[in-house]
């Protein structure tokens, strides 16, 4: 390995995803500012990326996806489950839905009332609207018209989208929302999207990429990991990275900013010997700071599917009578942005309540207007359509570690708590009912998961414990607060530490009710002024 020389920047930014890409553009608007911006992954110049229905070929992708495996799940029949995270300028933001979903406005009064002061709805709304330019003529009292990241509609929804949305209002009332970032998340509708001109817009594309070329003060750096922090004391004074073929350090005169993500950073941490003591003594490594809730809260959307084999040949497919619109779907899309190329395969979805004693939606709807494989496979031939639900608000709890091998090992502990087995359940059963209305009754086809057989709040369960999956939305490993596992104060700083601060999904207390890309860039909106405020 050849050995780069040192480099010293004012701030280094680790992570160009949701979050770090945010941080990289504010605070170089300062030209006095030295950024540094730090991706292990690479370009994310493709089509793969940058088209909508390219998502799907990103998610097992060796170049564009950190292929993590959870360690056996106990209560999911001892299954590793599979946890894609985003290997790219942009991070997750490069290969997720697009969504944009910010969750419930309680989500944030929840983490004021845990001692997270300053980050209740009305202190965060405000960093929501600065990053937004609504494009879709909602309310101003919710959205912002001015930011960087463009928020749009899909361009051409299929029609079983909409079939799903009159379902939803048919079989369990659930009234038609036209704006799930508004007054109320209640409600199913067409989601908005991160999107431009009918193309993928990740967090880099939206704050970095545009300014890039224009500031001599913002560097990136691709294809290098942080091997760990470098400190003197209890001062965190730079990283050193490391690259197949090299190694760097790089010393930071303010601060070292790790927006890595909710895996990402605690590893970091770990690493660099900050953590629970006694398990970075067992992995081997020195403790040189003593942080019990490094790598603890772990939390996450638990996935439940029903998925219907259909004959008809308008949902996204491939089949013989598909071939016209397959063919005709580049056209399309080069010169209108629309057709199959155009979709980002959750176009539609909704939140509803399983229990009356709820104030809030406690399940959120994915609808997928194509066939997802009841054998785990990316494509299957022919056609169908979709429903994921998912327990928005969690009581199982899990953690990440690292082992002997610097390695993690991450345990969502999914369904230790039973509520959460309930609330799932009874969602499925929601979806079904959607599923049964009078708009789908042209398109049946055979419930190929759970399969009817599958009844019985037993015989669910066994289902979820069989095929339950995450969401993709791991939080919480390096959370927000006052208490003895709390890891950062309400400035995001690393408690007991200097020069060092966490600006990602790890701070979150608690996981929010919803999609968590727009979460992760109000958290570097709001922390970007705190960082500017020193």
């Amino acid at each position: 390995m050849t050995t780069m020389h040192q480099e010293t920047y004012d701030y280094i930014i680790v992570g160009a995803g949701s979050s770090g890409s945010v941080l990289a553009n504010r605070l170089s608007e300062n030209p006095k500012e030295k950024v540094c911006l730090i991706e292990s992954g690479g370009s994310d110049a493709s089509l793969r990326v940058q088209v909508p229905a390219g998502t799907i070929t990103l998610y097992k992708s060796q170049t564009y996806s950190w292929n993590y495996f959870s360690v056996p799940q106990e209560n999911m029949n001892n299954r590793p489950l599979h946890i894609p995270r985003g290997k790219a300028l942009g991070g997750s933001s490069s290969m997720n839905s697009m969504i944009y979903i910010r969750g419930d406005k309680s989500d944030y009064d929840r983490w004021a009332t845990l001692g997270c002061d300053g980050w209740g709805w009305k202190d965060v709304l405000p960093y929501f609207k600065r990053s937004e330019r609504n494009e879709l003529n909602q309310s101003g009292d919710y959205h912002g018209f001015d930011g960087e990241l463009a928020v749009n509609k899909a361009n051409d929804p299929n029609p079983f989208s909409y079939k799903f949305i009159d379902a939803a209002q048919k079989a369990i009332n659930l009234p038609r929302n036209e704006d799930f970032n508004g007054a109320s998340l209640q409600g199913c509708g067409i989601y908005n999207l991160t999107q431009k001109n009918g193309q993928r817009l990740s967090s880099y594309r939206a704050f970095v990429a545009p300014v890039l070329s224009q500031r001599d003060n913002l560097d990136v750096i691709t294809k290098c990991s942080v091997d760990h922090l470098i400190m003197e004391g209890n001062r965190v004074t730079g990283i050193k990275l490391v690259s197949e073929s090299s190694s760097r350090t790089i010393m930071a005169s303010k601060e070292v900013i790790l927006s890595a993500g909710s895996l990402g950073s605690p590893h970091i941490l770990l690493r660099s010997g900050i953590g629970p003591e006694e398990e970075l003594r067992k992995a081997g490594i020195k403790p040189i700071h003593n942080l019990p809730g490094v790598g603890k809260n772990l939390q996450d959307h638990l996935d439940g599917l029903v998925t219907v084999r259909s004959k008809n040949t308008k949902t996204l497919g491939f089949s013989l009578g598909a071939l016209p619109s397959i063919l005709a779907s580049p056209f399309k899309y080069i010169f209108n942005r629309k057709g199959w190329l155009s979709t980002n395969y959750v176009e539609a979805g909704g939140f509803a309540f399983t229990s009356d004693t709820e104030t809030i939606p406690d399940v959120q709807f994915h609808f997928v207007p194509g066939y997802r494989s009841h054998r785990g496979r990316l494509f299957e031939w022919g056609h169908g359509y979709a429903i994921h639900t998912c327990v928005l608000r969690p009581k199982s709890i899990g953690e990440v570690k690292i082992n002997t091998s610097k390695e993690l090992d991450i345990d969502f502990n999914f369904l230790a708590d039973d509520k959460d087995a309930k609330v799932l359940i009874e969602g499925i059963r929601l979806a079904r009912k959607i599923l049964a209305a009078s708009p789908f009754n042209d398109v049946r086809g055979k419930e190929m998961l759970p399969g009817e057989h599958v009844q019985t709040d037993e015989e669910l369960l066994e289902y979820i414990r069989e095929y339950g999956a995450t969401v993709f939305h791991p939080v919480g490993t390096c959370k927000m607060g006052t208490d003895s596992m709390a890891v950062v104060d309400t400035e995001l700083k690393v408690h007991g530490l200097q020069g060092i601060r966490v600006v990602d999904a790890s701070i979150m207390p608690t996981l929010v009710s919803g999609n968590t890309n727009a979460p992760c860039i109000m958290i570097a909106e709001k922390a970007s002024d705190a960082i500017m405020a020193v």
